[in-house]
């Protein structure tokens, strides 16, 4: 026999999660399935945990909008529910005079994207906030923040399963074929094969989102994006932290630099860079492990803004890996959404290139995809 449900969603990271929630809550019948052993396990607990404020997407673009209105929703969730979270503020840094325009430019899109509370710092100003930091001029975001993203996932998890929803760990879709008004996946269950028939199904599977949209094959090949990968490691400060709020120097190609932020206790780290996996690499072959070499070019990148960074005080710690759906050298590529299924046919939603800033983003995704099925 082949179990039918109104809803699936493939992957339990935060912003499936967030889906799967919003959704079971507005009465569907829901079940995530997740290919790991538990939640979060790939970019949604490998990453710098920020709230962000929605400073540097194109306005207009998905990664704008739903990072400004995503930043409030987890912001009020946070502070609902007891989840640790801290309203710290970050400072971005120019540090030297060559990079004014292209400060004021991150000025000029933060105020199109409805970012109001920008303040433009001269170099004093930045110093007596941070008197480690090396600027000749920077922007203060008092709306930046810092979160417990594994505590955000459970509360989620927990709201999913309150309002009826269920998550399958160790499950994985395979392929699927129409039938009538739903989708009949076939998975693997904990080593066992399964077929699921769904009316619904939500393709959230993040550094998988692509490999799973040719598996349910709704889509024609030219609408499915080729995957990019993108590694960034994090290095530790083994002292007591330099900073009482994030720090960042201007974008780069592929990021956003790398910065300095806090976690919950207080300790600094460093990172992510930007580490281009090869063409071709498949999500299961990735190698987290960081190498240590590459501190010699945090040491570098870091100085720039601190230059009181001594030789030796730098830990390598983790790595995450960015589901991009663009390349070195392009234009950084929006959130990509793509839907297929009407007139009585099966609907399906199909999430690519969910990055940063998808953690503050999730609960405006979320709320965006329900408008998606009820419209």
């Amino acid at each position: 026999m082949t179990d039918i449900v109104d809803t699936l969603v493939i992957g339990a990271g935060v912003v499936g999660l967030a889906i799967a929630r919003e959704l079971a809550q507005a009465g569907r019948e829901v079940i995530v399935l997740e290919k790991n052993r538990g939640i979060g396990e790939e970019t949604s607990s490998r990453n710098s945990e920020v709230i962000h404020a929605g400073l540097y997407y194109p306005p207009g673009s998905l990664k704008a909008r739903f990072c400004v209105d995503g930043r409030e929703r987890l912001y009020a969730y946070c502070a609902a529910k007891g989840i640790a979270h801290r309203r710290c503020g970050k400072l971005i840094v120019a540090v030297h005079e060559a990079q004014r325009p292209k400060l004021e430019a991150v000025r000029k899109s933060a105020a199109a994207n409805g970012v109001n509370d920008l303040d433009w710092l001269t170099a004093d100003e930045a110093r007596a906030l941070e008197p480690n930091v090396l600027a000749t001029a920077a922007l203060w975001s008092p709306s930046t923040g810092i979160v417990d993203s594994h505590a955000f996932m459970l509360a989620l998890q927990g709201d999913l399963e309150r309002a009826g929803g269920s998550l399958a760990v160790l499950s994985r879709c395979l392929g699927a074929e129409r039938h009538g008004n739903a989708l009949e996946l076939y998975c693997m269950a904990d080593g066992e094969g399964l077929r699921l028939k769904a009316r619904t199904v939500i393709n959230a599977a993040g550094l998988n989102a692509t490999q799973v949209a040719r598996a349910l094959g709704d889509l024609p090949a030219d609408a499915v994006p080729a995957p990019r990968y993108a590694k960034g490691s994090y290095f530790v400060y083994t002292g007591k932290s330099p900073f009482t709020h994030l720090v960042y120097p201007l974008p780069e190609d592929g990021g956003l630099g790398v910065h300095a932020t806090l976690d919950l206790a207080g300790r600094a780290r460093f990172g992510p860079d930007v580490e281009w996996l090869p063409v071709g690499t498949e999500p299961e072959d990735i190698d987290y492990d960081v190498d240590s070499r590459r501190g010699a070019a945090f040491y570098a990148a870091i100085r720039a803004y601190w230059p009181g960074l001594a030789d030796g005080a730098l830990s390598a710690s983790y790595a995450g890996v960015r589901p991009k759906i663009s390349g070195p050298g392009e234009p950084a590529a929006d959130f990509t959404m793509r839907a297929s299924g009407a007139g009585g046919a099966p609907r399906v939603v199909h999430l690519f290139g969910i990055e940063s800033p998808g953690l503050t983003a999730s609960l405006a995704i979320a709320a965006h995809v329900r408008a998606l099925l009820d419209a």
